[in-house]
């Protein structure tokens, strides 16, 4: 039985920095691609950042490129999202997910997810 479990959520002031972590049992994420969204209030589920198995290549959606940053430590089974210089729109539930060749990356195609964190940050 495949389970995500996204960690490291909570309350931060704008300009400052979380990491999230997505731990995974019963899936290995080095040979899957490994997305995270997220979803605020009253929108719908959005893109965020993805990693893909071959080569380790990553897509960021526009609004967190170059303050986001998503990683993997296979020998945790885990990836992280490194939250740097964030702002109240960023304030959402995010979701890590995972499958084998989602198509594309960047698109709710995945066929597992966490239950999500919750990430606030105050102006």
């Amino acid at each position: 039985q495949v389970q995500l479990v996204e960690s490291g959520g909570g309350l931060v002031q704008a300009g400052g920095s979380l990491r999230l972590s997505c731990a995974a049992s019963g899936l290995t994420l080095r040979y899957v691609a490994v997305g995270w969204f997220r979803q605020a209030p009253g929108k719908e589920r959005e893109f965020v950042t993805a990693i893909i198995a071959r080569g380790g290549s990553t897509y960021s959606a526009d609004s967190v490129t170059g303050r986001f940053t998503i990683s993997r430590d296979n020998a945790k089974n885990t990836v992280y999202l490194q939250m740097n210089s964030l702002k109240p729109e960023d304030t959402a539930v995010y979701y890590c997910a995972a499958a084998f060749d989602p198509k594309p990356p960047t698109q709710n195609v995945y066929d597992y997810w966490g239950q999500g964190t919750q990430v606030t940050v105050s102006s």
